[in-house]
């Protein structure tokens, strides 16, 4: 018997690609493949795998010749966030296609297989790619910049966008502001080479600058390309940039340039990645809190936010579905907080915020995302929706279970789900700005169509968040508005994929500056079982390129 793999992707979830085939194994039940696959790995996404197995009995490379053995399904996320990032699949026999409406897999009968049969179990393990290890640590400095401010001068900040295989910028890293300068020196920063250029030297980094405003309409002073090879030379005169407005430049014949931004000083040096870490075995505990206040509306109406559809899902349902997808792989057991706010609970009608959805105060933990959605079903026909929008108790009840164990095996991750202005603006400062000096995160999504003023101003992207003179010492929460990722055309497979990489994006960056804040490095992976079958190698990500091995 000669064995053979096909590893296919599947990102966006309904497109699948066939990324490639291993060599032939000649004569064995116990194939042990050689060959590594290459791909890129985001923590923020949802990247679907499928591996089918065939027995081949020619040299014919059309497979549909050879005898289908089985296939098995996973994401990434599965692999990596499995102890020692290595994962065991049961193999069944039967095709299987992905369901359009929830990106899962379902069966669809073909090859004359017999659905749900298992034929043997196949081992895939990754390993990153020891460039994704590179941080580069730099400096600029601006020349000459328009004045944008009647009163004054500007207020630039420097916003550098990686580019994306179809063309589309991706946001990844913004510079402080300098205030009332034409000539700004910016702070040295430190950014991965992965999160930079994915890896790839050449590819296209754009920079825009910005003269900030306080009610966020920043003016557009102009921008410059560049890319992570040009950067690395330096400082030098290759590494002077025009800073181009392009509506300026149509308009005005004698334009010549918006100012100059030069590099300062350029280093490259590896350190530990978020793979790391997640490989030497920190789990990410993940806790959901959702709002029950009045303002969502009454459940039983479809007008309301919480309004439960026979048909689809609500807006808190789809967000918590898109985000616990993703990180519920990098939590072994599977067991996840979920605490209401803003309710009347009965029987006494005292209003809480930060009760457990399954109704137990000694253990709010609901078994996995399912297990969640049910227990927030639940709630929605046993409490009252009230008031107010509060939100510094549950970060404060996150902030205690974290504040137990800070030796970096364990990394919390709270996301809230709003629809309304905050009631507590000062406490969750408060609140959080102590939370940041612990392993934790927040990731807050607003529903609905209020305004999230206040949230922006918690986000920190601009400028960090304080509380009573005291800064952040890392900035920690990530806001996105639901509205701006509902699809016209019905397609929330799509539509929350995009919510969940952007809320998530900054996770493992969060992770690692906490555990490099901490001098905390990573612990070494676990070795595998001794009574396993050999590994061998069949798959590997790029923007943090990994190897799978099967």
């Amino acid at each position: 018997m000669m064995w053979k793999c096909e590893l296919k992707t599947s990102f966006p979830p309904q497109a699948v690609l066939v990324f490639g085939r291993t060599e032939v194994i000649d004569n064995t039940l116990n194939p042990d493949f050689v060959r590594k696959f290459i791909v890129d790995y985001f923590f923020e996404e949802k990247q679907n795998l499928r591996f089918d197995l065939y027995d081949v009995d020619s040299k014919s490379p059309d497979l549909s010749k050879h005898d289908f053995l089985g296939q098995a399904f996973c994401t990434l996320g599965e692999i990596v966030g499995s102890s020692g990032s290595r994962l065991e699949k049961p193999l069944t026999i039967g095709a299987f296609s992905l369901n359009s409406r929830t990106g899962k897999p379902m069966p669809a009968v073909s090859n004359g297989g017999v659905p749900g049969k298992k034929c043997g179990s196949i081992i895939l393990s990754a390993e990153e790619l020891s460039n994704c290890r590179d941080v580069a640590t730099m400096q600029f400095c601006a020349n000459k910049l328009d004045k944008k401010d009647f009163f004054g001068k500007s207020d630039p900040f420097l916003v550098f966008y990686r580019s994306n295989e179809d063309g589309t910028f991706t946001i990844c890293h913004k510079t402080e502001v300098m205030k009332n300068t034409l000539n700004p020196v910016w702070q040295t920063f430190s950014i991965p080479v992965r999160a930079l250029c994915n890896g790839d030297y050449d590819r296209t980094i754009k920079v825009e600058v910005y003269d900030w405003d306080r009610d966020g309409s920043h003016d557009f002073i102009g921008e410059f390309t560049t890319s992570y090879r040009e950067l690395a030379r330096g400082q030098s005169q290759f590494n002077i940039y025009e800073v181009i407005n392009p509506k300026k430049k149509m308009k005005k014949k004698k334009y010549v340039n918006s100012g100059t931004v030069t590099l300062l000083s350029f280093a490259v040096e590896s350190e530990s990645t978020f793979l790391d870490y997640i490989k030497g075995g920190t789990q990410i505990n993940f806790t959901v809190a959702i709002d029950f206040t009045a303002s969502n509306g009454n459940p039983s109406q479809s007008t309301s936010l919480h309004y439960m559809s026979p048909y689809q899902l609500n807006a808190y349902a789809l967000a918590l579905t898109a985000v616990g997808e993703i990180i519920q792989h990098y939590d072994s057991d599977k067991m996840f907080p979920a605490l209401g706010f803003g309710a009347k609970l009965p029987p006494d009608g005292r209003v809480s915020h930060e009760f457990p959805l399954n109704g137990n105060q000694e253990n709010p933990s609901c078994c996995g995302i399912d297990g969640i959605l049910e227990a927030y079903h639940s709630s929605l026909r046993t409490v009252q929706l009230y008031g107010p929008t509060n939100f510094a108790p549950v970060v404060t009840h996150v902030a205690r279970n974290a504040a137990t164990v800070q030796d970096g095996s364990q990394y919390s991750v709270l996301l809230i789900i709003t629809d309304g202005v905050i009631s507590d603006m000062a406490q969750t400062k408060e609140a959080i700005v102590n939370a940041a000096k612990l392993p934790m995160s927040i990731i807050i999504v607003g529903v609905g169509q209020a305004e999230f003023d206040a949230m922006v101003e918690l986000d920190g992207d601009d400028v960090r968040i304080s509380s009573r003179g005291k800064l952040a010492e890392r900035d920690i929460v990530q806001f996105v508005p639901f509205r701006d990722y509902v699809d016209r055309t019905g397609n929330h497979v799509l539509s929350m994929a995009r919510l969940a990489r952007d809320v998530l994006a900054e996770i493992p960056d969060q992770l690692v500056s906490y555990m490099k804040a901490q001098g905390i490095r990573p612990r070494p992976p676990p070795a595998a079982p001794a009574q396993s079958p050999p590994q061998s190698p069949a798959h590997s990500p790029p923007g943090s390129p990994l190897h799978t091995n099967i």
